[in-house]
């Protein structure tokens, strides 16, 4: 073979070669990337060639699937009670990504999951029959504090201080899953949902950080008597009242100006709600101090999963003494969930533990076989001692019995709460947010909740945590305790 040939045949093997690796890598690399595109028709099609899973709720299916009537997606997505579970379920749209429980198991609902799979669909490439998610979600619970919320903006949720299981989370406005899962009709409501000044695709429950005011100072407190500022709720502070913000000429007064917030003890300030109180008590404590309490409860956590991830509730980094003093009172740029509350609430009325907060239960196989039991997952974490929690709960007590939150009193059952009223807009300019957390305890059942109202129809002078958020806490909790 001459010299000509020699070459021409080594650079036809090479070419054939870089072929070979060519389509070994779009095969094998670009292919799967291709595959999993999420614009890619087939995903869609595989996923609604079958009807999906469902997430359950008390043993009752809150989803379905229904054929649709033509196209090469055979079927979609239906709900039960739609608007009432959107904050929990999310929605599986042939259009768009899924959310909340539909995206996290979305592999589980689709039978793609590989726990799923059995020997003979390896053997077969057949689809797995789906799976199953079954949330720990109280419909009475869920219920009540819908219809208590009613037209009003906000976010509540509910847990069960003993096991974390979540036993309500709400956001309203809702919206109904059902417009979002048919790809013929979605885009328009998408727009429509989107335009919504209300913005109801929202989750305010776990996803609506917003400062929480008064709620706070119990944070606050419990960081002054797990470092020893104080022994008691009711030894005397040392509290002027006014309280002059440190290096500033303003003072900072109290909504009740006749209240007895002067030198008050932490019962007594936590039940007037005493702002110039929790204010030189976190100047007293440092910020760092009080943020190393803020995040045992949870702020600045920003893997708070649910499993849906919420938003992290946020204690600042760095501050002068005088912000340091406004956050003591849930202010300048504090901000919560309502699922960080009820936490705070949670690990309180449960001596000072705080049971990892989740709102599935399990997940199983299409014949019922657990896959993974999140209540045998649950962790537990002390917050503050029992000591300390035996002392904040007797001071929620007495803030529902003689204080800003007896709307929250429930006949038979022991109620422990902490109201807020936070300002909005660049000097209060706007409505401000009503919150109110608690905790609720009859015979063997117990119940930690937060609510959060962002915006009524109330004149402001009657926006306050009593007066909006306690009467939905106090309908959750007599919910959970009848349940």
């Amino acid at each position: 073979m001459n010299k000509t040939i020699r070459r021409a045949s080594v650079f036809a093997l090479l070419l054939v070669l870089a072929l070979l690796v060519r389509a070994t890598w779009v095969q094998f690399y670009d292919g799967t990337a291709l595959a999993d595109d999420k614009d890619n028709r087939r995903n869609a099609i595989q996923t609604y060639a079958e009807p999906l899973g469902n997430i359950i709720v008390a043993g009752r299916s809150v989803t379905g699937s229904t054929r649709t009537s033509g196209g090469d997606l055979e079927y979609k997505r239906t709900y039960t009670d739609g608007r009432l579970y959107a904050a929990v379920t999310g929605y599986a749209s042939q259009a768009y990504a899924p959310t909340q429980l539909e995206g996290i198991y979305s592999e589980l609902l689709n039978g793609t999951d590989p726990r799923l799979r059995t020997v003979m669909d390896t053997v077969t490439g057949k689809r797995a029959d789906p799976g199953n998610v079954l949330t720990t979600i109280d419909p009475d619970v869920q219920k009540a504090a819908y219809k208590a919320l009613g037209d009003n903006k906000g976010g509540a949720v509910a847990i069960d201080p003993k096991t974390g299981r979540i036993l309500a989370v709400v956001s309203t406005p809702s919206y109904d899953p059902s417009a979002l899962t048919d790809a013929n009709t979605a885009g328009k409501a998408w727009k429509e949902l989107n335009a919504d000044s209300d913005k109801p695709l929202n989750n305010r429950g776990l996803r609506q950080p917003l400062p929480p005011g008064s709620t706070f100072k119990l944070v606050v407190a419990a960081a002054a008597l797990e470092d020893g500022l104080y022994s008691s709720v009711d030894q005397h502070t040392v509290s002027p009242d006014p309280y002059r913000l440190p290096g500033t000429t303003r003072d900072l007064s109290n909504e009740n100006p006749s209240a007895p917030c002067e030198n008050a003890s932490i019962r007594v300030a936590l039940q007037y709600s005493c702002n110039n109180v929790f204010a030189k008590m976190a100047v007293d404590l440092g910020q760092d101090k009080v943020r190393a309490m803020a995040e045992k409860f949870g702020f600045n956590d920003e893997a708070q999963d649910v499993p849906v991830r919420a938003y992290p509730s946020v204690y600042p980094k760095e501050m002068d003494k005088a912000q340091t003093a406004l956050t003591g009172i849930g202010q300048f740029d504090v901000t919560a969930t309502p699922l960080q509350m009820a936490m705070v609430s949670a690990a309180i009325a449960n001596g000072g533990k705080l049971v990892s907060p989740h709102m599935v239960s399990q997940v199983t196989d299409s014949g019922g076989d657990v896959l993974q039991d999140y209540d045998d997952d649950a962790q537990s974490k002390e917050i503050v001692s029992s000591g300390t929690a035996e002392q904040l709960q007797s001071a929620m007590q007495t803030v529902v019995e003689e204080g800003t939150g007896t709307n929250a009193r429930i006949s038979g059952a022991t109620v422990g709460g902490k109201t807020g009223t936070a300002q909005h807009g660049e000097n209060n300019s706007k409505t401000p947010y009503a919150w109110f957390t608690s905790y609720a305890k009859a015979g063997d059942k117990e119940v930690a909740v937060a609510v959060m109202v962002e915006q009524s129809d109330a004149a402001r002078s009657e926006v306050s945590g009593n007066g909006l958020a306690a009467p939905v806490a106090k309908a959750m909790m007599k919910a959970a305790l009848k349940s």
